[in-house]
């Protein structure tokens, strides 16, 4: 699990087959290196990996062909940053949201404007996602936690205001319009829409003897 708060920039490059490599190149470089351990999960433009490999500056990964179809991964070179997160530690602060590193599908920027405090970005997002963005809640976009500003159904489309900090130090600043995405939506609308989810034949969560958590019971019991 992670929190979708940016601690290094990184370059990423294919080895071949499902291996990559990852070095650090901007940010705190210690805050990813420092206790890297064999095993361990990091976070590659919100895309959750296990750390195979340590080198003087960065690691080796795999990525599973699931990631791979889900993620831009496939599509990186060479040339291209991505942003590095480590997992969440038990008493660490959640600065920004609860961010699981499985990618739910790619995105593209439409348009970047900046404004005299931040960036407004405006990204699209699949059916599969658009589901779950709302006004004022969170979404990972690269694996930076950030809050919707704006929701345009009918296009698909979101707004996201970034922040001097957020946008100066993570890959953000190197989209361009057309630029693909990892986007992954908010766990906790996933779990409310699983819950809310009526009991019928054709649902794959129909559990015939259990009574389903509905908004009815929510009203009644004083969460709505």
């Amino acid at each position: 699990m992670f929190t979708g708060l940016i601690q290094a920039l990184g370059r990423i490059k294919p080895l071949g087959g499902d291996k990559w490599q990852i070095n650090c190149v901007g940010g705190d470089i210690s805050a990813i290196m420092q206790d890297l351990a064999h095993g361990d999960s990091v976070a590659v433009d919100g895309v959750c990996l296990t750390v195979e490999d340590i080198l003087q500056d960065g690691f080796i990964v795999t990525a599973s062909p699931e990631t791979l179809r889900k993620t831009i991964l496939v599509d990186v070179n060479d040339s291209h940053y991505v942003n590095l997160e480590t997992s969440l530690r038990v008493g660490s602060k959640v600065g920004g949201h609860f961010v699981m590193g499985h990618v739910d599908g790619v995105g593209q920027l439409v348009a970047t404007l900046q404004t005299a405090s931040s960036w407004e970005m405006t990204f699209t997002a699949p059916d599969a996602i658009a589901r779950y963005l709302v006004p004022k809640g969170s979404i990972a976009i690269n694996g930076i936690s950030l809050t919707i500003a704006d929701y345009q159904p009918e296009q698909n489309q979101f707004t996201v205001a970034v922040i001097p900090i957020t946008y100066t130090e993570t890959n953000l600043r190197y989209l361009t319009p057309g630029s693909p995405v990892n986007l992954e939506g908010d766990i906790i609308g996933k779990y409310v829409e699983k819950f809310t989810r009526l009991a019928t034949k054709d649902s794959q969560y129909c559990v015939p003897t259990q009574e389903f958590i509905t908004p009815a019971f929510l009203s009644e019991n004083g969460y709505l």
